[in-house]
């Protein structure tokens, strides 16, 4: 599959054929492109590295700073002013921006720093970045897990220059810039220097090595050459007094002589730079292809892992570029913390988590169970030191406090892990962390009254008490787990009966209709409360459009009426963005798992493609290429339930690599879907030959492995609409034991049962 990786996907403006029949009916809000970059990464690697434009979001490609609808270029076609390290992948309008320590190939003098250079050609490929400029310069950059490696192929010179720009960050839009807070550099032998800043309160070192120490070395400042300086040190830089400043290597080069500049990195010094681009690149250059060809093992045994059986080399495109996609972030820097003494497990760029907790983490569980043991407790750590979990986690001081969009994400996370028997973890510790972390901000609101806002926040808060009683009953804290109990079933309170939907509130990104559908632990409950099954499942036709007229998407720089006027429609957002991504298996709830292959398979066949076009809207860190991973498996995990919804596969045959072994899914009459086809149903299903008539199976049950055989038809069967998958509320004491308000809203709905 590592082949078939395009990195390319989705780095510019959306540009799918346009969509037929129930996709047509979507409307999108979010920006229409996928934010990526093709730069050079590790899997889940602390390094990144790619060529710099400046545009938004990356740092990489031709847009300005843009929040809906179609893309603006800022510039008429590719360039670069350099190649940076460090970027997100996929985010939407966040405001943080990385891209340091610029490294520029020049044959001009230094006055020119700064200036831009026509991408001529390109390639990539995971773990690989090649740009030639039109400067006559090649460019190639691979990264270890903490390291970086540049090889740059220069025309006949008389001055051929590396230029590292150490004061140099964020983007080339207003108010994008990163302006370091205090610096040094210093060079310390030929060919070897090394350097610090302190970005957004995060104190990063370099460590560099040149391959060609007779190249002469110099610093400068504000584009000065310093002849004779050995070191430069800054203790205080304001925005107002920024200047540029770095070192450069310069001397004469051949027609096709090559430079390699090694670079490694840390959050805990210079020394802690240089050990780490030892264990990445050894003690000599050149260290380029065998770093190279090491990264690309890595990234093929990560791909790898998911594999499909199709004709089609688009399709197979797709799916080996979404796992790609899926497993670079969230970055783990081992031992790296720069925040707090202790070695361990430290993550950041979990940019996006409210996106990510849904289908990214679920996944990564599922490919690199360690990885997500170290998440949990990065998170964990983090909860400690800073306070509370975050919502989503950078490489800067302090977590990032935007909580409009989520509360307790953490806490689905851990659920998960501890229904699985995840070992490495402190659960009791986690356990303190998970309780005291859902009294805080919106939390108290919730405690006191029953109900906050934005309402969301409600279903969020219930479910991360839910979560966190699955850990106390899992330590045999009964007294605790009950306590937790009622609150867990407190989410009722955050729907209008009147309507069936959530109560009016604000809404990030969406509105009613697009937060309405979440797949709650209750589900039972939840359409019981609408009217039951016709009821709910009318509810979810009109929002996904069935029946309804095509509509018209945003154009560039949308105005206010027109974007109140799709938020009006009320409508599936159709994998533009993810706030309602998991909606289309609410229909298996309801025993109505043929609306459920209908509306994925519009979603897998018409918002994913090759090119860079080729995702519907930001790929959100992972978050919306492993939506297509699921979904085109059939599967789709419904996060902190220790469950996984199914559905009809779009793969002759898939395997997935699980932690006890291979997940195959095989199926029978199976025809090539094509977006226009028609849709196959479920008709039946066996796992490891005895009869599957329900939708649904259990996390750890898929971990385990085994053989998912699937016949397909033409038509809607009986399979499945009679077993639902599980309602799981907790068993609630009466009030006076647990000291909690006795409100209404939080008393407890009918006899739960404890999830087997």
């Amino acid at each position: 599959m590592l082949e078939a990786v395009d990195p390319f996907i989705g780095t510019a403006g959306v540009s799918l054929p346009a969509p037929t029949g129930l996709a047509a009916s979507w409307w999108w809000p979010k920006p229409q492109v996928g934010n990526t970059h093709p730069g050079a990464t590790y899997p889940f690697g602390m390094v990144s590295a790619c060529s710099y434009s400046g545009g938004y979001p990356t740092g990489y490609g031709p847009y300005e700073l843009g929040t809906e609808g179609r893309p603006v270029p800022m510039m008429a076609d590719l360039r670069a002013s350099g190649f940076t390290h460090f970027q997100q992948s996929g985010t939407g309008a966040i405001r943080k921006y990385y891209n340091y320590f610029r490294v520029t190939p020049m044959v001009l003098s230094l006055d020119e720093l700064g200036r831009s250079w026509e991408i001529v050609e390109e390639e990539a490929s995971p773990g690989y970045y090649r740009a030639v400029l039109s400067s006559g310069i090649t460019a190639e950059i691979t990264v270890g897990p903490k390291s970086a490696v540049h090889r740059y192929t220069f025309p006949r010179a008389q001055d051929a220059r590396v230029v590292v720009d150490l004061s140099h960050g964020g983007l080339a839009i207003p108010y994008g810039s990163t302006v370091p807070l205090r610096a040094s550099l210093e060079l310390l032998a030929p060919g070897v220097a090394c350097g610090e800043i302190v970005v957004e309160g995060a104190p990063l070192a370099v460590y560099l090595e040149i391959d060609n120490p007779a190249m002469r070395q110099l610093l400068w400042y504000d584009r000065r050459l310093m002849p004779g300086g050995s070191r430069i040190d800054f203790s205080d830089i304001r925005p107002t007094t920024l200047r540029p400043f770095g070192l450069l290597f310069t001397g004469p080069a051949d027609a096709g002589q090559t430079v390699e500049l090694r670079m490694g990195f840390s959050l805990r010094g210079t020394q802690r730079a240089r050990e780490n681009l030892l264990a990445d690149c050894g003690d000599h250059a050149p260290s380029f292809e065998r770093r190279h060809s090491t990264t690309s093992a890595e990234w093929a045994r990560h791909v790898d892992a998911v594999r499909v059986d199709t004709p089609s080399d688009e399709r197979r495109t797709v799916m080996a570029t979404a796992v790609y996609h899926s497993l670079i972030k969230p970055c783990s820097a081992p031992d790296e913390s720069p925040f707090w003494p202790n070695d361990g497990p430290f993550m950041y760029d979990i940019s996006t988590m409210w996106d990510m907790y849904r289908t990214q983490f679920p996944l990564v569980t599922t490919l690199r169970p360690d990885i997500s043991v170290g998440l949990a407790n990065a998170l964990l750590r983090v909860c400690e030191e800073e306070g509370n979990f975050p919502v989503g986690y950078r490489m800067a001081r302090g977590a990032d406090r935007f909580s409009r969009q989520a509360s307790a994400l953490a806490h689905t996370l851990l659920a998960d892990l501890c229904a699985l028997g995840a070992t490495g973890i402190d659960w009791n510790w986690a356990l303190v962390h998970m309780v005291a972390d859902l009294r805080r901000t919106y939390g108290e609101e919730y405690i006191l009254g029953g109900i906050t806002h934005p309402i969301t926040h409600v279903l969020d808060l219930a479910f991360g008490y839910w979560c966190t009683a699955l850990v106390a009953r899992r330590q045999r804290d009964g007294k605790l787990a009950d306590e937790l109990a009622a609150l867990s079933n407190g989410w009722p309170a955050a729907f209008d009966p009147a309507t069936g939907l959530l109560r009016s509130s604000t809404f990030y990104e969406g509105t009613t209709w697009n937060y309405s559908f979440r797949l709650l632990h209750d589900m039972e409950k939840r359409i019981a409360d609408v009217g039951g099954d016709d009821a709910f499942v009318a509810l979810l036709d009109r929002f996904f459009g069935f029946g309804a007229d095509p509509v018209t998407q945003p154009g560039q720089r949308p105005g206010r009426a027109e974007l109140e006027a799709g938020y009006a429609l009320g409508r599936f957002e159709g994998l533009n963005n993810e706030p309602d991504m998991d909606a289309p298996w609410a229909y298996t709830y309801a025993g109505r798992p043929d609306r459920t292959a209908e509306v994925v398979h519009a979603g897998v066949h018409q918002m994913f493609g090759t090119g860079r076009g080729g995702l519907p809207g930001n790929d959100d860190s992972g978050g919306l290429s492993s939506w297509y991973v699921w979904a085109s498996l059939g599967l789709f995990p419904v996060a902190g339930q220790n469950l996984v919804l199914l559905n009809a596969p779009s793969w002759r045959d898939a395997e997935i690599d699980v932690p006890g072994g291979t997940f195959a899914i095989h199926t029978r009459d199976f025809r090539e879907p094509t977006p226009d086809g028609p849709v196959q149903y479920v008709q039946s299903m066996t796992l490891d030959g005895r009869p599957l008539d329900r939708a649904w199976l259990t996390m750890d049950r898929l971990h385990r492995g085994g053989e998912l055989v699937v016949t397909l038809g033409d038509r809607p069967g009986a399979w499945a609409t009679g077993s639902r998958p599980p309602s799981r509320p907790l068993p609630v004491p009466p009030a006076s034991v647990l000291g909690a308000p006795s409100t209404a809203p939080l008393d407890a709905p009918g006899e739960p049962t404890w999830p087997k």
